[in-house]
């Protein structure tokens, strides 16, 4: 799992990625043929996340007998990407974010998969059709997803119940209204509890997680930036600006230091320091190890307009084979399996409680029976939720606009619409260079 947030590379790792040659024609063995040897796989999970991947590849390793595999856990993308561009990157990469893509696909850091999906027909219409755009950019299909992550929102039912509320808000207005009641302040004027932390830099606030709620689009028809021409941008952001100034910059912050990290026991939301909270659904499976006594509810994001009610903001991981892999048949194989057979789908889906990405494990009765987990899995098949649209530059578009809204919710830039107007040369810069 670990953080999937837009903001997980640096432009160091950018620059890195960019800079990997174009790879070989990428030629294939014919159909039928058997493979076998060593497969090399890198992926980010630790600790319980890590253990629950070893078991599905072990259960690889049993119906595929001819291939070992060599798993490297916590290597992050910025250890992957530097492995590729050193020329000796693992024969198989698990990302944490399918912002890489655009990336990944044109500086060829990751190989095309279209051939060994052709050779093999393997239907892409198995998968979701999100996932399925997120892991392809203009044209070329470098990537395939390896389950996805659906946020939505969370919030604490003693706490709703002592404020005298009975379920979730619904849209902004009431998201902004439930906040201010469920917020309690110490002697002193500090705060205590918040019902709502809207700093963009807090835990899961990213941008692209909070779009949804007023279907803002990042990008325009001609692949250019849309943050200063959507007129739902403005209104995303001068709510929460709303929000933030009710509750003084200074003490959201000053109370934002003294809050757990996010991964830990100590998480906000589960220490009952934050009543409402933006998260995806592998928070499920923090809360029944970390905080099994926590009386929780989870609900879609609020919105704008409550006839796009029910959705929420749809990313995952992805997986490729590295354009040095030593042995890319046996990494195909091994890619092949986690991503589209149902039966390791699944089962993976259970341990990590991360949203599965074919359409038969979507359904499957033992993942639906779980309502916490349900309700995420009708966000993901929401046609009301949204991801972000792959770039070239990879995620830099959104680390830029990121910059300027923690610039605006500070203070530090006051028009809005000049601020929106100067993200949108900035953004659209970084994207003509490839971040």
């Amino acid at each position: 799992m670990n953080k999937r947030t837009l903001l997980a590379l640096t432009s160091t790792v950018l620059l890195a990625a960019a800079c990997t040659p174009a790879p070989k024609e990428n030629k294939i063995a014919d159909p039928g043929t058997q493979v076998s040897g060593t497969v090399e796989l890198w992926h980010f999970f630790t600790e319980r996340e890590a253990d629950a991947i070893q078991q599905v590849i072990t259960d690889f390793q049993n119906s595929h007998p001819n291939i070992k595999v060599t798993v490297k856990p916590g290597q992050d993308d910025s250890k992957v990407t530097q492995a590729i561009g050193a020329g000796n990157g693992p024969d198989v990469g698990l990302s944490y974010s399918t912002d890489i893509v655009g990336k990944f696909c044109s500086s060829g850091a990751w190989v095309d998969l279209k051939p060994y999906i052709e050779r093999d027909k393997v239907d892409l219409a198995e998968l979701n059709a999100t996932t399925r755009s997120y892991t392809e950019f203009d044209g070329k299909r470098c990537a395939m997803p390896f389950l996805a992550d659906a946020y939505g929102m969370y919030y604490n039912k003693d706490l709703f119940a002592k404020a005298g509320l009975a379920g979730p808000p619904k849209t902004l207005d009431e998201l902004t209204a439930y906040a201010k009641k469920l917020t309690v302040k110490n002697a002193d004027g500090s705060l205590k509890t918040v019902g709502f932390l809207p700093l963009y830099d807090f835990y899961e606030n990213a941008a692209a997680h909070l779009a949804p709620a007023t279907g803002a689009k990042w990008l325009t028809e001609d692949g250019k930036s849309a943050v200063g021409s959507d007129p739902n941008w403005k209104a995303l952001i001068s709510w929460q600006k709303d929000l933030v100034d009710w509750y003084g910059y200074d003490n959201l912050t000053k109370f934002k230091a003294s809050l757990g990290d996010e991964f830990s026991a100590d998480n906000a939301f589960q220490k009952g320091q934050v009543a409402i909270n933006i998260d995806a659904e592998y928070r499920l499976a923090f809360l029944k190890d970390q905080s099994p006594n926590l009386r929780y509810g989870v609900a879609p994001l609020p919105t704008t307009d409550p006839a796009r009610y029910g959705g929420g903001y749809v990313t995952g991981n992805i997986v490729g084979i590295s354009k040095n892999a030593k042995n890319p048949e046996a990494a195909w194989e091994l890619i092949k399996y986690l991503t589209t057979n149902d039966t390791a789908v699944i089962k993976l889906a259970g341990l990590l409680k991360n949203v599965p990405t074919t359409t038969r494990a979507i359904a499957d009765p033992s993942l639906n029976a779980d309502p916490d987990f349900k309700a995420f899995i009708d966000i993901f098949n929401n046609p009301n939720s949204q991801t972000s649209p792959p770039s070239a530059s990879g995620p830099a578009y959104q680390e830029t606009f990121g910059q300027f809204l923690t610039s605006y919710q500070s203070g530090k830039v006051t028009d809005l619409d000049q601020g929106l107007a100067t993200a949108d040369q900035q953004i659209n810069s970084v994207m003509s260079l490839g971040g």
